[in-house]
């Protein structure tokens, strides 16, 4: 069988974006089934309730949802359950120091293949303000403005 080699996207999390300024992002692996991993290349799963959390040195992605998959037999997985991301030791250290400052947390951005390998891109983030929500989105829109006058003024 030939290796699959590029970038797949699965799955993206844009209310992450929404919700949290971005500070880091990390690429992670992911401990994952033999369903798991078919269901996902059905292209079938869900970042909207996800999170991640420091646990004994290790990292672990929680209510990412990866659906059980329908060809499975009694081998099947749990939808919901925990799931370990593979990091390096320097970046967990970096991560259990961030997190434990007020107002950071880790959350999934997006699911993903790369080179046949599932991977999950996590951002350590803070939480945003509601005005600065609304700031975004009046920026987003003039920014759109301006772009759309362009257009007009170069026909």
């Amino acid at each position: 069988m030939a290796r699959e080699t590029g970038h797949k996207l699965i799955a993206q999390n844009r209310r992450a974006r929404h919700d949290y300024h971005i500070d880091e992002t990390y690429e992670a692996g992911l401990v994952l089934t033999g369903t798991e991993v078919k269901s996902l290349r059905e292209g079938r799963a869900s970042l909207v309730d996800g999170f991640a959390h420091i646990g004994d040195g290790e990292v672990w992605l929680e209510n990412v949802h990866i659906p059980e998959y329908s060809q499975g037999t009694w081998t099947n997985h749990a939808s919901r359950r925990s799931r370990k991301l593979l990091l390096h030791r320097a970046q967990i250290s970096r991560l259990i120091g961030k997190t434990r400052e007020p107002g950071y947390t880790l959350v999934p951005l997006s699911l993903y293949f790369s080179d046949g390998r599932v991977k999950v891109e996590i951002a350590l983030a803070r939480g945003k303000r509601e005005y600065d929500k609304r700031q975004d989105i009046a920026e987003r829109e003039a920014k759109r403005d301006m772009e759309r006058a362009l257009r007009r003024r170069n026909r």
